[in-house]
This record gives C-alpha cells, structure tokens and sequence, in this order.
C-alpha cells in the first residue's frame, strides 16, 4: 500500500511539473525596456522571474507588434536602430540599422506604413513596410520633440504630440503633410484616440491632467481637461472598449478614465514613477514600468494595489506582451 500511495505521489508531482512546465511555455513573456541600460528584460509571467536581458541599441524606448504578429520591433533612439524580437521566444531575429532617432513608432492599420517620431531631431518618418523590409518615403518637419504617435483607424491621418512647443500635430498620411496643429496643455505626452475617430486623449506631463480635442471637424478643438494627477504621461486601454488607463507619473498613480462621460472612475497608487502600461487578456492586471525604481509592478485592478514587483534595469519605460487586453 505504501508503495502504490508513494508512486501515485509521484505521478501526481510529475502532472504538476509538467502542467507547470507546459504553462510557462505556452505564455508568452513579458518585454520591459531599460532606457539607459541598452537592452530589455524578458519576464516569465508563470514564475514572474527575469529570465534575461537582451542587448539593444542605445536608449530603447518604445515598442510594436509587427502586423503579422512574427516580431516585437524595439526602437533604440540613440543608436538609430531597429531590434526585432520574436514576441513568443525573446530571440533576437534581425537588427535594422540606419533608422534616423526611433523614439517612438506606429504601424497603420492598413499594414502599409511604419511611422517614427524622432524626438531629438524634430521630424516624424514614414517608411513603406512590405511586410519585411523599410524603405523611408517621407521626413516631415514638426515642431520642438515629438513625442508619442497615435493613427486613426482608416490609416488617413497620423497625430503627434510636440513636448516642447507644447502642441499636437496632425499628418495627412495620404500626402504625408501637416494638416493643422493646435496648442495644448504642458509637455503633451502620450496620444490616444477614441474607436470613432472624433476625439484624441493627450496626457500632459508637465501638467496633472488629460486634454481632450475633438478631431471630427475641419479644425480640432480643446473640449476638456480631465484631472487625473501630476504627471499625466502614457495610455493604454482597459479593453472593454469604455476605459482608458493614464500613468501619472510624479503622482505614484493610475487613473482610470470613462472615455465616455470624461470622468476618472478608479484611482490605483504605484510607486517609482510609474510609466508605460500593459494590460492583461482578462483585464484584470495592470503591468506598468516603474521608472524611477528600477521595477515591473503588477497592479491587481480589484484590489487596487500592487501586488508584485520585479526587479529590472535602469528607468525601464516601454512594457510589451503578446497576451494582452484589446486595444
């Protein structure tokens, strides 16, 4: 009897291994880019252990999904450089060189375009992508920085917010020239548009709120400031198609906004700074780069609070997985 209870026992802890095993392998990992280390930590989300740290150009920023979904593009500012990740393995795929200050970048929905806001250099790109290769088309000169990109969902037209001359730009990218550009609050940061294309979400960092503008008319105009807390930096959606997430990044908080009514709806305190965002499938979790403490926390939306932290590199910005909430 002893032996039968001892090697179902064993039967039992190696289902469990292999159960484990199998999960871990079948969730994609987390991306974390640390800004002034030159490289990315790649994160298990089984055993929330960095797994290791993959060399990049100078000063990795920001990051995108290829359309195909083949390839997390990282875009490495100062080195003028694209790495490619495979978005299921973390292995390094390609390197492309010759990419003019990649600060911050964006794909079309139509598949057609890769758009780069060079942020020390003061000019948006636009390169034809055939699926494998980038080829630039067009360098349009902005005003002071630009910052964040967002593009409608009918791939007609680009927005940039411009840091230092505290302005967001909109690009026709039919033509690929500036169609109007309009003031906004202190240093705009990150844009986000709503599903119907009539209104744009501009957090201001160097201000404690979020700009609305409605984009439906001939000529854009500034609607409302919703308060959110010094520092209103990044976005990223709840993925229920009503709420949107802002980092404010000197308050230690997270708002969550009704894009709807323009109300901040739940309030979540993280410390270090914290950063870009990245949402779970479920909608449950909030992943989110803690800038100043060289951590990933893990926000618990029902609990509203950290529950995790791990340790990365130096001011990690960009956070990415493939296993994520709609946008």
């Amino acid at each position: 009897m002893k032996i039968f209870s001892i090697a179902r026992a064993c039967v039992a802890l190696v289902g469990l291994w292999v159960s484990v095993g199998a999960a871990s392998a079948s969730a994609p990992p987390l991306f974390v880019l640390n800004s002034l280390e030159a490289n990315v930590s790649v994160i298990d989300p089984v055993t929330w252990t960095e797994t290791s740290r993959i060399p990049t150009g100078k000063e990795p920023h920001h990051l995108y999904l290829t359309p195909d979904e083949k390839s997390i593009i990282v875009a490495n500012a100062l080195g003028d450089t694209l790495t490619f990740l495979d978005p299921r393995t973390a292995q390094v795929q390609r390197t492309v060189r010759g990419i003019v200050d990649p600060y911050h970048l964006r794909f079309t929905p139509d598949m057609k375009w890769f758009i780069t806001a060079a942020n020390r250099l003061n000019h948006v790109d636009f390169y034809r992508w055939d699926g494998k290769e980038l080829t630039l088309v067009q360098r349009v000169a902005t005003s002071r920085t630009p910052s964040h990109l967002w593009i409608d969902s009918k791939s007609t037209t680009v927005y940039s917010t411009m840091q230092d001359s505290d302005e967001l730009v909109a690009i026709d990218i039919a033509t690929q020239t500036i169609k109007w550009r309009i003031k906004t609050g202190a240093m705009p940061a990150d844009v986000y548009g709503s599903a119907d294309d009539k209104r744009v979400f501009v957090g201001l960092t160097g201000s404690d709120s979020v700009e609305v503008f409605d984009v439906s008319g001939r000529e854009p105009a500034s609607i409302r400031k919703i308060k959110t807390g010094s520092g209103a930096h990044a976005f990223r959606a709840a993925g229920d198609g009503k709420h949107l997430y802002v980092s404010n990044r000197v308050a230690n908080t997270i708002s969550k906004i009704d894009m709807n009514t323009f109300q901040v709806v739940e309030s979540y305190p993280v410390p270090g700074g914290p950063d870009c965002m990245e949402v779970s499938a479920d909608g449950r979790f909030i992943y989110v780069s803690s800038r100043w403490a060289r951590k990933l926390s893990v926000v618990d939306t029902e609990a509203k609070k950290v529950v995790r932290q791990v340790t990365v590199g130096k001011s990690p910005h960009g956070v990415w997985t493939l296993q994520h909430a709609p946008r």
